[in-house]
C-alpha cells in the first residue's frame, strides 16, 4: 500500500543507512503497543515515552486529515469515541519520503468525524525510529531494504 503522505524533497536528500552489526533490538514489556509493517515491528510504547522525554528532537506538524482515507485506517469503533484528538498522532518515514501512520488510527478517525481539516503529528525521520525495532533480523532487512530505495 502507497503511503498517504508524500515528500519528494526528503526523498532526493534521503541517505543511505549504515548497517550496525551491533544493533541491539528495542525490549518489549507485557502491554507494550507495537506497530507492525510487513516484518518489521516497532514498539510504539517505548518511541511515545522516548518522544515524551525528548519532544524538541522531533519535528511537530499539522496533518491534513483528509491525506489519511478511512479505508486507510484500521479503528475499533468503540474506542473512537474516548479518544484524545489533543495527543498528537505519530507518522514515521517507513521509506525515503514516505511516511506512514504509525499511532493514533483511532484519534485520526475521530478527528475525521469531528470535521477537523488538521490533527497534530509527530513527524519521525528513519534515524528516530528505526532503534526501535524488536528484532535484529528485521533491523537487517530494513536497511537493505531503505538502501534499495534511498538516492544517497
Amino acid at each position: 500500500m502507497k503511503s498517504p503522505i508524500f515528500d519528494f524533497d526528503r526523498l532526493q536528500t534521503a541517505k543511505r543507512l549504515k548497517m550496525n552489526k551491533r544493533f541491539k533490538p528495542c525490549p518489549t514489556e507485557k502491554g507494550d503497543e507495537i506497530f507492525q509493517n510487513g516484518i518489521f515491528k516497532f514498539n510504539i510504547s517505548k518511541l511515545i515515552e522516548y518522544i515524551r522525554d525528548n519532544p524538541d528532537e522531533f519535528e511537530l506538524i499539522e496533518l491534513a486529515v483528509d491525506d489519511f482515507p478511512k479505508s486507510f485506517s484500521s479503528v475499533n469503533e468503540k474506542y473512537v469515541e474516548f479518544a484524545d484528538i489533543s495527543r498528537p498522532v505519530i507518522i514515521a518515514e517507513i521509506s525515503p519520503g514516505h511516511y506512514n501512520l504509525i499511532d493514533g488510527n483511532h484519534r485520526m478517525e475521530k478527528a475525521r468525524k469531528m470535521g477537523q481539516v488538521h490533527i497534530k503529528a509527530f513527524k519521525v525521520n528513519v534515524n528516530q525510529h528505526i532503534e526501535f525495532l524488536t528484532e535484529k533480523d528485521a533491523y537487517f532487512k530494513y536497511v537493505e531494504y531503505w538502501n534499495s530505495k534511498a538516492a544517497h
